[in-house]
């Protein structure tokens, strides 16, 4: 017979602590407890012992037993009854931090046993004689919202709230803003979900009427900087009645620029970029934007982390009003010790204040930023160059010096961004920089990127006639064809078409070879495609050939903004919040976690992507091939879905398995795959074998005959469709065998 030992372990120890006989050894055993749960162990078994701590005298303690609870409520939701008492109890306690401490706890424990026992006390929260127990109290009610909307409205805690925005506190003001505002949140997401569109901005829990308007401005400069931001946010959402109106807020904010606090200063501009809509007086939206200036420079003498966020909102505000930091351009030369993420927003917003009065100072910044030992930094720099000689036709030619004495370093990645960058100002300026080609085709073998050597390529091909050895240079590239990647062979394929145009006599070789290599030898469809076209364009018509490949370009420039107007203008609303660091708009990143997840799920009537896709395909049973070119010519006219020329898309027969993935029907997981394998295949096969035929051939001007360089008027038909039906039949039956 074995007789068991005594029970030891870290939490047993615990336990007995908790119920010593001794003050100062239970208050150590919760502080225990309470580190042991900070660093991620289960310490929810001692829930009882815990429990029995929580009256006492001991503010400290009072505060690690509610620290516990609020961790721990809702895997113990029976036990946390038990604590309903002692809640109720210190909501009278006379201290008034041990009332707004209880009043606290229990809105956070977020179990269904003990909201209806919240109800008393926060009535008596609500109406408190204290300040900061009414503020606490204000916030529970955005708590119990969100658990419990029913009970907040039928014990009338919402006009509770709306009578607290004439509380004679500023913090308890900021304090039912920001519950207001939430629960209104709360409350348009629930119904806009609900219902076909959104809330009208009229409707709603928290409708900011011009009396409410005024009791935010008075308490605006005295509470908090938190409470600030909630004031200034509820502030933003309102409608100004007019243009007096408009004027008034914007002059009362004005003054929260000079706060120290960054989220306060953003949400100030928030402010004023949206109610500057409404001013009409031209002298008074230039002081607003001159006062905009200073706090936004002050922003960027933070951390690297808020100086981001803040260079993201500033970016966005350029887009709107470019002339804010006209002349701020110095501030914004990045620092030797800037992370890269800082140093980028820099470039990119040093281009946008770039002008005619600055640019020197820019280029010489920008050379400088090219000689640095971070590659992807000194990329955008040379990149940055390229977009300020496009931005700025005065400057163009100090910004290809630059370059130009930038590809005389003979470093390989300078050389090969100064290369993509130069492609650029040859769009912009044609025939303006001829004089730099020999340098940068003298730099052919320092290329091995395929945007460096699309870039040269494209160069090469656009001057084909001013350059002597222009077919020695695409040749180069046309003997590696097959082994570059996609971009560079479909450049080759495009300039050497351009060449041949422009030297039909000392070119006829090289473009035999280019077109045989990429429809034969080429894996890309696209590359395949390009030169099917450019074989039949050079044979049956070499005019519209030259009109196509030869034709002018409009000359590129720099987009003012990066997103839409209307999209602009919504971020604007966002400014300090997460939107405008993406400069995205908030749906696009945020879920409906307010709404609960039941609302993304997919509805019963909703259409998985398998089906969608497969009722496209029988919708575009209906529809013309567009891909068969020749069919005019065969039949002489369209070709119903009943006749037997009926090819592609169309002539696809939707099988059971996928008829019953469109109903939705379908429980085998295989039937999308086999009905991607219906009776397609003879029907397309038998398209793609009927050869395509052309009454007669075509001359090649007075560029000499293209007949001469062996190529037949007709494009090759593609290779590897030769199998016949009943062989295309009998491996699709033996395919779907694996099913």
């Amino acid at each position: 017979m074995s007789v068991r030992g005594p029970r030891k372990g870290e939490n047993y120890e615990l336990s007995i602590d908790l119920n010593s006989e001794y003050r100062d050894k239970r208050k150590d055993a919760i502080k225990r407890v309470i580190a042991a749960m900070t660093v991620g162990k289960d310490v929810s078994g001692l829930f009882p012992d815990v429990l029995k701590n929580m009256q006492t005298e001991d503010l400290e303690q009072k505060k690690l037993v509610y620290l516990y609870l609020m961790n721990y409520a809702k895997t113990q939701p029976e036990l946390v009854i038990l604590a309903v008492n002692t809640f109720v109890k210190d909501t009278d306690d006379p201290n008034p931090l041990v009332r707004a401490l209880a009043i606290r706890t229990m809105g956070c424990l977020r179990a269904e046993k003990i909201i209806d026992y919240l109800s008393d006390p926060l009535q008596k929260g609500l109406r408190d004689e204290n300040p900061y127990v009414r503020k606490t109290a204000a916030l529970c009610v955005a708590k119990l919202y969100s658990l419990k909307p029913e009970l907040v409205i039928e014990n009338g805690f919402l006009e509770q709230l709306h009578d607290m925005i004439s509380d004679a506190n500023p913090m308890v003001v900021a304090n039912t803003v920001a519950a207001l505002t939430d629960i209104h949140m709360t409350a348009t997401s629930q119904l806009s979900s609900s219902s076909a569109g959104p809330v009208p901005e009229g409707e709603g829990i928290f409708v900011i009427s011009p009396a409410i308007l005024s009791k935010l401005l008075i308490a605006l400069n005295e509470c908090s900087e938190w409470g600030r931001v909630a004031i200034l946010n509820a502030l933003a959402r309102y409608e100004a009645q007019g243009e007096k109106e408009s004027d008034h807020i914007c002059e009362r904010v004005v003054p929260q620029f000079q706060h120290a606090n960054g989220g306060v200063v953003l949400a100030a501009v928030k402010v004023i970029m949206i109610h500057i809509r409404g001013v009409q007086r031209p002298e008074l939206i230039k002081s607003l934007i001159k006062k905009m200036a200073p706090p936004l420079v002050t922003l960027l003498s933070s951390p690297p982390e808020v100086q981001w966020v803040a260079l993201r909102n500033i970016n966005l505000l350029l887009q709107k009003r470019p002339d804010i930091l006209q002349s701020e351009m110095r501030v914004f030369f990045c620092k030797y010790n800037d992370p890269l993420y800082v140093k980028v927003e820099k470039l990119d917003i040093m281009v946008r204040l770039a002008g005619e009065n600055n640019v020197e100072a820019l280029l010489s910044e920008l050379k400088e930023y090219s000689s640095e030992v971070d590659v992807d930094f000194v990329r955008k720099s040379i990149k940055a160059i390229g977009q300020t000689a496009v931005k700025i036709d005065s400057a163009a030619e100090r910004c290809v010096n630059v370059l130009l004495e930038l590809i005389n370093t003979r470093v390989s990645y300078v050389v090969q961004e100064a290369v993509v960058v130069m492609k650029d100002i040859f769009r912009k300026y044609p025939s303006t920089y001829e004089g730099v080609i020999p340098t940068l085709c003298s730099n052919l073998d320092e290329l091995d990127e395929p945007e460096a050597k699309a870039s040269l390529i494209w160069i090469i091909g656009e001057y084909a006639n001013k350059i002597d050895n222009a077919d020695e240079l695409l040749g180069i590239f046309v003997d590696s064809f097959t082994e570059e990647s996609y971009p560079v062979q479909l450049q080759t394929l495009t300039a050497v078409v351009k060449l041949f145009l422009k030297k039909p006599d000392s070119s006829q070789g090289v473009v035999q070879r280019v077109l045989n290599t990429a429809t034969k030898d080429c894996d890309s469809p696209d590359v395949r495609d390009r030169a099917y076209i450019y074989w039949r364009l050079l044979s049956s018509d070499p005019a519209s050939a030259k009109a196509v490949v030869l034709a002018d370009r409009p000359p590129i420039s720099i987009p003012q903004t990066t997103v839409a107007p209307a999209l602009l203008e919504k971020l604007l609303g966002e400014i300090s919040s997460l939107a405008s660091v993406y400069h995205k708009p908030e749906e696009t990143f945020v879920g409906k976690g307010r709404v609960g997840a039941d609302s993304v799920q997919r509805g019963p009537t909703g259409l998985s992507d398998a089906q969608r896709a497969l009722q496209t395909v029988a919708q575009g049973q209906q529809a013309e091939n567009l891909l068969d070119l020749d069919s005019d010519e065969v039949s002489g006219d369209t070709t119903s879905l009943g006749g037997g020329l009926s090819s592609g898309l169309a002539a696809m027969e939707i099988t059971p398995a996928a008829k019953n993935i469109i109903s939705g029907t379908s429980s085998n997981p295989l039937d999308d795959l086999v009905s991607i394998f219906g009776n397609s295949t003879p029907a397309m096969s038998s398209n793609v074998s009927s050869p395509v035929q052309q009454s007669q051939s075509s001359q090649f001007g007075g560029m000499g005959g293209f007949g001469d360089l062996g190529l037949s008027p007709t494009a090759p038909k593609p290779a590897g469709n030769a199998s016949s039906p009943q062989q295309q039949q009998g491996q699709e039956e033996d395919l779907l065998g694996l099913f």
